[in-house]
């Protein structure tokens, strides 16, 4: 979020919530991908699973980036 508002806090609740969905997302995203590759003593993910979470993770960070793409524009622009 740094690179997005360099020189202040977003006002907006919704560029907040965005931006804690676009974070919660990743870290998600990272734990699922650890997941799918075990250490050698841990039994076998649940490799369908595991995609499946994957996918979802992928797809709640695009949507907070469009998200932010939206309203930012939005705030530009007015």
């Amino acid at each position: 979020s740094a690179f997005v508002f360099p020189s202040q806090k977003p006002k907006s609740e919704l560029v907040r919530t965005s931006l804690r969905l676009l974070t919660s997302s990743a870290y998600r995203l990272q734990s699922e991908c650890r997941k799918a590759l075990p250490a050698e003593p841990s039994p076998a993910p649940d490799i369908q699973l595991v995609t499946q979470q994957v996918i979802q993770c992928a797809y709640d960070i695009a949507k907070a980036a469009k998200q932010l793409v939206t309203i930012t524009t939005k705030e530009n622009n007015n």
